[in-house]
């Protein structure tokens, strides 16, 4: 003979909602454990239902007249929301925009090394706002600053696609960027191969055992 579930009349800990006998009102609109509608009834007659099913009494809508509740086991109901709210900040990534700034006449070695940072940021799925700083007469030549936004774009080698065109505000013209596809393909080569390297390392660790 199965033992009957036990009612838990204790509130849940740092949870506000109000669950069985906290449900302080005379009538409540019940929902039952498979969606039904059961209409408006009376408190004790909802708490009968809840003992007799085995489940919990759980107010879903305290703001309603008279409040909705819902026959459901809030155990198993709080785990599985907590499960998808894991679920979801992992799906969440927190998008960091860096700036990277030039000049129309950088040096070679500035530029090799700012282009550097740019293909970092990337790779750490950061997107990177690449801004050319014009000075007096070099404003009259914005087209510099266009052909060198376009020969970094085409020297990340197909890590970046560009999310906002160059665009000229005063003496600044402004170009930015995001990871392509490429990062996560290259990211996910790099993980294939650190994992081998530490199967390799394993097998050798155990040959040399034997």
């Amino acid at each position: 003979m199965p033992v009957p579930r036990r009612f838990d009349r204790r509130p849940p800990e740092r949870d506000t909602t109000r669950i069985n006998e906290r449900i302080r009102v005379p009538q409540v609109r019940l929902i039952g454990a498979d969606g039904e509608q059961l209409g408006i009834v009376e408190i004790g007659d909802a708490l009968k239902r809840a003992q007799e099913a085995e489940l919990d009494l759980v107010e879903v809508a305290p703001g309603s007249k008279p409040p909705v509740t819902r026959l459901l086991d809030y155990s198993k109901y709080k785990y599985e929301q907590e499960q998808k709210q894991k679920q979801a900040r992992k799906h969440q990534q927190q998008v960091n925009i860096r700036e990277i700034k030039l000049r129309p006449k950088i040096a070679t070695h500035d530029y090799e090394t700012k282009k550097g940072h740019v293909e970092r940021f990337l790779k750490h799925r950061d997107k990177v706002k690449v801004t050319i700083m014009f000075r007096g007469r070099e404003q009259a030549h914005p087209e510099r600053g266009r052909d060198l936004l376009q020969k970094l774009f085409e020297d990340l080698g197909g890590l970046a696609t560009i999310e906002s065109a160059p665009l000229q505000e005063g003496r600044n013209m402004s170009m930015l960027l995001g990871p392509s596809k490429e990062v996560d393909k290259l990211l996910g080569d790099q993980a294939d191969e650190s994992a081998a390297d530490d199967t390799a390392a394993a097998g050798d660790a155990a040959a040399d055992a034997s």
